[in-house]
């Protein structure tokens, strides 16, 4: 549920009376909003960057980085995050002086998704133009990224992330053994049932023309807007082929359209685990994001690379 128009005012009035945003780059991102009661306060805002969301891509931010941090804040659904992007200019345009922003430090990050998402009063007109100008062929396109202050991510949300091919080591490595439908996590099998379930999945039938348009570019894959063919194709390439760059391209493409939440969320710590499998999941998160902050800014590593361009704002 949206923010109601009280709420977006206040909520943004909050954020920009925050002094820890002083000399800041400040980023919004997608998450629950911090209430108090049912009502937004200061204090709660504090605690901001221990919260989901905001707490992950804080935990991202690149080990060279040491100086002046960002600072995040949830905001809640894709539109509310806009929203509040929008209302801070807004209210910091009318009254400067009631505001520690600085606009040229504001940014947001907002999932990709399947459902398209308008943007009004912005350079790109929605999420799949910005997604379209700031990717090709899964690869951030670096010439273009400086223009961009609404990012979207490159795999169709956060918790992708949370599932790509590199991870595998910090999965098995991981204390409390994370487990998945019983057994240690394996992504090979998290990624073969997330294929088992294309063909059912409604949300990517909707927006089947939308997904395949991002991922054309991968060869051997039918994407004739028929979703069991794509299914089928998708299966026998992952199964058959011995080439490990086709093979992790094939995963991207499946990241970058099928929704990954439910996957991740069915990851369970080992049973010795005293606490509630969601705290299990956010401390995973946390370490998956550590992960983040310790490799290269390359444009295949898109996280990474945000951060990169969010730096030359420092």
């Amino acid at each position: 549920m949206s923010l109601n128009p009280e709420q977006l005012k206040k909520h943004c009035e909050v954020i920009l009376q925050s002094r820890r945003i002083k000399n800041k780059i400040v980023v919004l991102c997608e998450g629950v909003t911090p209430k108090i009661q049912g009502r937004e306060s200061p204090q709660s805002y504090k605690a901001m960057e221990q919260m989901p969301d905001a707490n992950f891509y804080k935990a991202c931010v690149p080990t060279w980085w040491r100086q002046k941090l960002p600072e995040f804040f949830n905001c809640g659904d894709r539109k509310d995050v806009i929203d509040t992007y929008f209302t801070l200019l807004t209210l910091h345009k009318q009254d400067s002086t009631n505001s520690y922003l600085d606009c040229d430090r504001l940014f947001a990050i907002i999932d990709l998704d399947l459902q398209l998402q308008t943007i009004d009063n912005y350079i790109f007109t929605d999420t799949e133009a910005i997604f379209r100008n700031l990717y090709e062929k899964s690869e951030v396109k670096e010439k273009n990224a400086a223009q961009h202050r609404i990012w979207i991510t490159g795999l169709i949300h956060k918790e992708a992330y949370f599932l790509t091919p590199e991870l595998q080591s910090l999965f098995d490595d991981y204390p409390n053994s994370p487990i998945y439908q019983e057994n240690l996590v394996s992504l090979t099998n998290i990624y073969s049932d997330m294929a088992d379930g294309i063909s059912s999945d409604r949300d990517l039938q909707f927006n089947l023309k939308r997904a395949f348009d991002r991922i054309n570019h991968c060869s051997g894959l039918d994407c004739t807007l028929d979703l069991d063919k794509f299914q089928d194709s998708w299966k026998h390439q992952f199964q058959n082929t011995t080439d490990a760059t086709q093979k992790h391209e094939l995963i991207v493409a499946l990241l970058t359209i099928k929704k990954a939440k439910d996957y991740w969320h069915l990851i369970k710590p080992a049973g010795d685990f005293s606490r509630d499998e969601r705290v299990f999941r956010e401390q995973l998160s946390l370490e998956i994001g550590r992960f983040y902050s310790q490799q290269s800014s390359d444009v295949k590593c898109h996280i990474p690379f945000f951060f990169k361009a969010l730096h030359e704002c420092v």
